[in-house]
């Protein structure tokens, strides 16, 4: 989710120009076959560039999905076939170089050469030549560095190798520990509890999915999935493993609690991916600084998703780091315009969704400044929404199993609209009928 430091990020004002359209251009580079990767390539030629376009990747296979992986992968309903982003062939047939299995470690800007211009080279020697350069590295799993985490069974979930091993690894677990609870925890846990062992979630925070959602979502998750018999331990702090035959026995807590383990999922977050934007002298603050453009500091650079920090997309103030797909497509998409040297300036509303066993939560806007809220429904019900509100104006909403409610403030988020807070308690009557004409709305803010 997002992270902000309060701080006003850079903003640039030059455009590299746009490539000539020759045969002698080197092209696009693109560093990470990621969800803003594979969007990148595919903006770039949907916006019409003919020129060449490199993919680069570490992971031996095609490009696929991540979000499923702690969800319906996890669960047994889907394979990795069914999360690729495109068919075999689609790259080949679209003119972009998909390189598998080469992990970049150097990258240099060309001294002499046209602007914006290097070469990059993998761990295996190979160097790529580039017009262009995009970064969509993505991010890392936090890891803990604590005594005993490098016993066997101690599980991070970030790509499709974790995957396997994870679900491998719940079909014998009987003691399964989450340290985290946030969307990647809570959606293990829930994946965990379906298949039969006993499952315990250990947050350091006082509450479950804090940087994400409101207290009353919170609270009604906590519940939630306590009634689903799941053990879950907020305040609660890791301070080692214990194992034997070099497999995890024991997961000690600061409190002095030992709790029993043959399986931990370590769910404490990401962490960007800055090293070849730190090569190139680029700005980082936890994650590669852009701006709306997805411009790095050099703005003849683009970089897009997980690895990025940028404007608040609702303000245009301070920084924030927001890991959606959501977000990285639209990064992707400005960047590709960028490269392209004609910068689009839409700024879509931030969106998000984590489905935890039955229990579908999603979330339009960022509700973090928040002076005000208002509860729609009843969480008894496991149906309900909460809309958030800075004076008086809309910020967001976190829905539960409300679908509708959820699209409706998205629309009007994205109309620059509001909803009448006096309203919008009643569950009667459709949000979607309360939105707000947004030119009344400036006018009412004027005056």
């Amino acid at each position: 989710m997002a992270d902000s430091d309060g701080r006003a990020a850079s903003t640039h004002a030059a455009v590299p120009d746009p490539l000539p359209e020759t045969g002698m251009s080197e092209g696009t580079l693109i560093v990470g076959g990621s969800q803003a990767g594979v969007q990148l390539a595919v903006s770039l030629r949907q916006l019409g560039d003919t020129s060449p376009i490199v993919l680069v990747g570490e992971e031996t296979r095609p490009p696929y999905q991540r979000p499923p992986l702690s969800k319906e992968f996890l669960a047994g309903r889907a394979d990795l076939d069914s999360l690729a982003f495109r068919t075999p062939g689609f790259y080949a047939d679209s003119g972009i170089d998909l390189v598998c299995g080469e992990r970049v470690t150097e990258v240099s800007l060309s001294a002499s050469g046209p602007v914006g211009s290097g070469v990059a080279t993998t761990a295996s020697g190979r160097e790529l030549p580039f017009d262009r350069l995009a970064l969509t590295v993505g991010a890392d799993a936090r890891r803990l560095p604590l005594p005993g985490a490098h016993l066997g069974g101690i599980c991070y979930l970030r790509d499709h190798d974790d995957a396997v091993d994870l679900r491998a690894r719940l079909a014998t677990a009987a003691n399964v520990i989450v340290v985290g609870g946030g969307f990647i925890g809570l959606e293990v846990a829930s994946a965990a509890r379906a298949a039969g062992p006993s499952v315990t979630v250990v947050e350091a925070a006082d509450r479950l999915m804090a940087r994400a959602v409101g207290p009353v979502v919170s609270e009604f998750y906590l519940r939630a999935h306590r009634r689903r018999g799941i053990d879950v331990r907020l305040s609660a702090g890791v301070t080692g493993f214990e194992g034997e035959r070099g497999q995890v026995t024991t997961v000690e807590l600061s409190d002095g609690t030992r709790l029993p383990a043959d399986l931990v999922l370590v769910g404490i977050g990401v962490l960007p991916r800055t090293e070849l934007a730190e090569q190139l002298g680029l700005t980082c603050d936890q994650g590669i600084v852009v701006d709306t453009h997805a411009r790095t500091s050099d703005p003849t650079v683009v970089a897009a998703g997980d690895c990025t920090v940028q404007p608040h997309p609702m303000t245009g103030q301070g920084r924030v780091r927001l890991e959606s797909v959501q977000n990285a497509v639209a990064q992707a998409q400005a960047a590709a315009s960028t490269l392209l040297g004609r910068p689009n300036g839409v700024t879509p509303v931030p969106w998000f969704w984590s489905y935890q066993g039955d229990l579908k939560l999603q979330i339009a806007g960022l509700s973090a400044d928040h002076d005000d809220q208002v509860v729609r429904g009843d969480p008894d019900d496991e149906s309900f929404s909460v809309l958030y509100y800075r004076r008086n104006r809309l910020l967001a909403i976190d829905a539960v199993n409300r679908p509708a409610d959820y699209m409706a403030v998205r629309k009007a988020l994205g109309r620059g609209a509001t909803i009448a807070r006096d309203r919008a308690g009643d569950p009667t009557v459709p949000l979607k009928s309360l939105i707000g004409d947004p030119a009344a709305i400036a006018h009412r803010t004027d005056t």
